[in-house]
Protein backbone atom coordinates (compact mmCIF):
# COMPACT_ATOMS: atom_id res chain seq x y z
CA UNK A 1 0.00 0.00 0.00
CA UNK A 2 1.01 3.55 -0.93
CA UNK A 3 2.27 5.64 1.86
CA UNK A 4 1.53 9.05 2.41
CA UNK A 5 2.28 11.88 5.19
CA UNK A 6 1.73 15.24 5.30
CA UNK A 7 2.28 17.59 8.53
CA UNK A 8 1.66 21.30 8.74
CA UNK A 9 1.91 23.76 11.81
CA UNK A 10 -1.59 25.46 13.23
CA UNK A 11 -1.59 28.03 14.79
CA UNK A 12 -3.67 26.97 17.71
CA UNK A 13 -2.95 24.91 21.22
CA UNK A 14 -2.49 21.23 20.75
CA UNK A 15 -6.07 20.63 22.73
CA UNK A 16 -7.85 23.28 20.41
CA UNK A 17 -6.33 21.21 17.37
CA UNK A 18 -6.87 17.88 18.81
CA UNK A 19 -10.53 18.57 20.10
CA UNK A 20 -11.83 19.49 16.50
CA UNK A 21 -9.87 16.25 14.87
CA UNK A 22 -12.18 14.51 17.40
CA UNK A 23 -15.42 16.33 15.65
CA UNK A 24 -15.08 13.71 12.90
CA UNK A 25 -19.12 14.96 10.83
CA UNK A 26 -17.52 18.22 10.48
CA UNK A 27 -14.56 16.52 8.17
CA UNK A 28 -16.85 17.49 4.84
CA UNK A 29 -16.38 21.24 5.91
CA UNK A 30 -12.34 20.44 5.13
CA UNK A 31 -11.73 17.60 3.36
CA UNK A 32 -12.06 17.24 -0.12
CA UNK A 33 -14.75 14.04 -1.75
CA UNK A 34 -15.68 13.83 1.82
CA UNK A 35 -19.88 13.85 1.54
CA UNK A 36 -20.58 12.63 5.23
CA UNK A 37 -18.97 10.86 8.34
CA UNK A 38 -21.03 9.33 10.55
CA UNK A 39 -19.75 8.68 14.20
CA UNK A 40 -21.52 5.36 14.92
CA UNK A 41 -20.02 5.20 18.44
CA UNK A 42 -16.81 5.81 20.64
CA UNK A 43 -14.98 3.64 17.39
CA UNK A 44 -16.95 3.32 14.73
CA UNK A 45 -17.32 5.59 11.71
CA UNK A 46 -19.06 5.16 8.23
CA UNK A 47 -17.87 7.62 5.72
CA UNK A 48 -18.98 8.45 2.41
CA UNK A 49 -17.38 10.40 -0.03
CA UNK A 50 -16.38 10.71 -3.58
CA UNK A 51 -13.14 9.99 -5.21
CA UNK A 52 -11.98 10.17 -8.40
CA UNK A 53 -15.44 10.81 -9.71
CA UNK A 54 -16.85 7.29 -8.00
CA UNK A 55 -18.99 7.42 -5.02
CA UNK A 56 -17.39 5.09 -2.65
CA UNK A 57 -18.74 3.82 1.01
CA UNK A 58 -17.06 2.13 3.92
CA UNK A 59 -16.30 1.69 7.41
CA UNK A 60 -13.56 2.71 9.57
CA UNK A 61 -12.26 1.82 13.32
CA UNK A 62 -10.43 3.65 15.47
CA UNK A 63 -7.70 1.65 17.09
CA UNK A 64 -6.37 3.69 19.15
CA UNK A 65 -6.82 7.91 20.74
CA UNK A 66 -5.00 9.44 22.89
CA UNK A 67 -6.09 13.45 24.18
CA UNK A 68 -3.69 15.68 22.33
CA UNK A 69 -1.47 13.07 20.83
CA UNK A 70 -2.87 10.76 18.52
CA UNK A 71 -6.06 9.12 16.58
CA UNK A 72 -5.47 5.97 14.35
CA UNK A 73 -7.95 4.03 12.61
CA UNK A 74 -8.20 1.06 10.04
CA UNK A 75 -10.78 0.37 7.60
CA UNK A 76 -13.07 -2.61 8.11
CA UNK A 77 -14.91 -2.37 5.15
CA UNK A 78 -14.18 -0.91 1.70
CA UNK A 79 -11.03 -0.16 0.17
CA UNK A 80 -8.01 -1.58 2.21
CA UNK A 81 -6.51 2.04 4.31
CA UNK A 82 -5.31 3.09 7.66
CA UNK A 83 -3.55 5.65 9.60
CA UNK A 84 -2.87 8.34 12.17
CA UNK A 85 -3.17 11.94 12.86
CA UNK A 86 -0.25 13.29 15.10
CA UNK A 87 -0.23 16.25 16.89
CA UNK A 88 2.89 17.74 18.48
CA UNK A 89 3.00 20.62 21.03
CA UNK A 90 5.37 23.53 18.99
CA UNK A 91 4.51 26.17 21.59
CA UNK A 92 1.93 27.66 23.76
CA UNK A 93 -0.29 28.45 20.93
CA UNK A 94 1.28 26.42 17.64
CA UNK A 95 0.69 22.71 17.17
CA UNK A 96 2.18 20.41 14.40
CA UNK A 97 -0.18 17.79 13.14
CA UNK A 98 1.14 15.00 11.16
CA UNK A 99 -1.24 12.97 8.97
CA UNK A 100 0.37 9.72 8.11
CA UNK A 101 -1.99 6.78 5.63
CA UNK A 102 -1.62 3.94 3.83
CA UNK A 103 -4.38 3.38 0.84
CA UNK A 104 -4.86 0.35 -1.09
CA UNK A 105 -5.60 2.09 -4.63
CA UNK A 106 -9.52 0.30 -6.06
CA UNK A 107 -9.38 -0.01 -9.82
CA UNK A 108 -7.10 1.78 -12.86
CA UNK A 109 -8.86 5.46 -12.54
CA UNK A 110 -7.34 5.10 -8.59
CA UNK A 111 -4.05 3.28 -9.73
CA UNK A 112 -3.14 6.00 -12.24
CA UNK A 113 -4.42 9.02 -9.63
CA UNK A 114 -1.63 7.55 -7.01
CA UNK A 115 1.01 6.98 -9.77
CA UNK A 116 0.48 10.88 -10.06
CA UNK A 117 0.81 11.96 -6.66
CA UNK A 118 -2.92 12.46 -6.46
CA UNK A 119 -3.43 11.21 -3.06
CA UNK A 120 -0.98 13.05 -1.74
CA UNK A 121 -1.51 16.45 -2.85
CA UNK A 122 -5.55 15.58 -1.79
CA UNK A 123 -4.05 14.99 2.08
CA UNK A 124 -1.39 18.18 2.04
CA UNK A 125 -5.23 20.16 0.63
CA UNK A 126 -7.25 19.07 3.31
CA UNK A 127 -4.34 20.03 6.06
CA UNK A 128 -4.16 23.30 4.51
CA UNK A 129 -8.02 23.18 5.18
CA UNK A 130 -8.16 22.26 8.26
CA UNK A 131 -5.56 24.88 9.46
CA UNK A 132 -7.76 27.53 7.78
CA UNK A 133 -10.87 25.78 9.59
CA UNK A 134 -9.50 25.61 13.27
CA UNK A 135 -7.55 29.07 12.94
CA UNK A 136 -11.15 31.01 11.44
CA UNK A 137 -12.99 29.75 14.55
CA UNK A 138 -10.01 29.80 17.44
CA UNK A 139 -10.98 27.43 18.94
CA UNK A 140 -12.78 23.70 18.36
CA UNK A 141 -16.48 23.13 18.14
CA UNK A 142 -16.53 20.27 20.50
CA UNK A 143 -14.50 17.78 22.09
CA UNK A 144 -14.52 13.90 23.01
CA UNK A 145 -11.47 13.56 25.52
CA UNK A 146 -11.82 9.60 25.68
CA UNK A 147 -9.46 6.96 25.23
CA UNK A 148 -8.90 3.92 23.02
CA UNK A 149 -6.49 1.20 23.10
CA UNK A 150 -7.03 -1.64 21.12
CA UNK A 151 -10.46 -3.24 22.57
CA UNK A 152 -10.43 -0.66 25.96
CA UNK A 153 -12.63 2.61 25.41
CA UNK A 154 -12.55 4.64 28.34
CA UNK A 155 -13.87 7.91 28.10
Amino acid sequence: MPKIEESIDVNVPVREAYDQWTQFEQFPQFMDGVERVEQLDDRRLHWVASIGGQHKEWDAEITEQTPDQRVAWTATTGARNAGSVDFHRVDEHQTRVTLTMDVEPEGAVESVGSALGVPDRTVKGDLDRFKKFIESRGQAEGAWRGEIRQDDVTG
